[in-house]
């Protein structure tokens, strides 16, 4: 008996349970009630009570993970739904995404240096913003630890897809292109799964910024750092 095989399907199959069931109470409308952090926090305590290596539980996980890639290419039928409208605000987006996308490198690299933080945190924390796979390699190319980044990218999205909507509406931002593009910006793929549900507008918008600022955070954040550091 294949036990990979089983371990796989059984990943898929749990991952799957906890966010139906964390979506179920979705309708109460409470931010920190959000169906992606209940069902992280979910498979985590199921995974630590029934004593489960996360190893094992990641043979589907990593499976879920693949078709993220997909998924975000499937973002292309948003924008060409909505290319007409996208196209004469694309120079506006362009220089609010490079303008936050710079001001996320600096604002942190400038927190940790108040706090007095050793230089590999710094230089691991840097690229939080962006998608795992970019800011990793962002990571390894300026000297951090990846495995810390990784951490630090997956909680920084689902703190956006948790509590970005409510901060922009509560700062007075209800433009839906706003919207989408912040959370794109700030909360990379996890953001813009937020701005999806919002409609296709923010998510088109979100997934954009998300691209844009994958690149822009590639390029300047080497810069940033030899500068700064």
């Amino acid at each position: 008996m294949n036990f990979s095989f089983l371990w796989a399907i059984f990943g898929i199959g749990i991952t799957l349970v906890f966010y139906a069931l964390a979506g179920k109470i979705k309708r109460f409308k409470i931010a920190f009630l959000n169906p992606v952090l209940l069902a992280i926090v979910g498979i985590i305590v199921f995974l630590k009570v029934f004593d489960i290596p996360f190893e094992a539980y990641n043979k589907g996980g990593k499976i879920l993970t693949y078709f993220l890639g997909p998924a975000v290419v499937a973002l292309g039928a948003f924008f060409y739904e909505k290319y007409e409208e996208l196209r004469k605000d694309l120079r506006l987006l362009t220089i609010a995404v490079v303008i936050g996308g710079i001001c996320g490198v600096v604002s942190i690299v400038f927190f940790l240096l108040l706090l007095e933080m050793p230089m590999f945190l710094i230089q691991s924390l840097a690229s939080k913003s962006v998608t795992t796979p970019i800011a990793v390699e962002i990571t390894k190319n300026v000297g951090g630890i990846p495995d810390i980044t990784a951490g630090i990218v997956i909680a920084v999205g689902v703190f956006g897809n948790v509590f970005g909507l409510y901060f922009l509406n509560k700062m007075g931002i209800t433009n839906q292109r706003a919207i989408g593009a912040a959370l794109g910006t700030a909360a990379h793929g996890i953001g813009t799964a937020r701005a999806i549900e919002e409609g296709k507008i923010p998510g088109v918008y979100s997934g954009i910024a998300m691209c844009l600022n994958g690149i822009v955070t590639a390029v300047v954040t080497p810069v940033i750092l030899h500068f700064l550091l």
